[in-house]
């Protein structure tokens, strides 16, 4: 079994990366959120309560409310 690699085992590259991915996880799933928020539900397909849910999936959850929960 393989060890588990650790923070500290990343370079500076790779640190660096981890965060950028993280704050845009972040920056997207609050647009999500705050876009949920101040949209009526009439014009969310389904439930808001589903979506917000959903948009802790990583970054597939925002993605899909942007691209398929809102109605136009």
């Amino acid at each position: 079994m393989a060890a588990k690699k650790r923070c500290k085992d990343l370079g500076t590259g790779g640190k660096i990366g981890v965060t950028l991915l993280g704050a845009a996880q972040v920056a997207l799933q609050g647009a999500a959120l705050k876009d949920l928020k101040g949209r009526p539900a009439a014009q969310v397909k389904g439930p808001k309560l589903m979506w917000f849910a959903v948009s802790f999936m990583n970054f597939g959850g925002p993605i899909a409310y942007f691209l398929i929960g809102r109605k136009k």
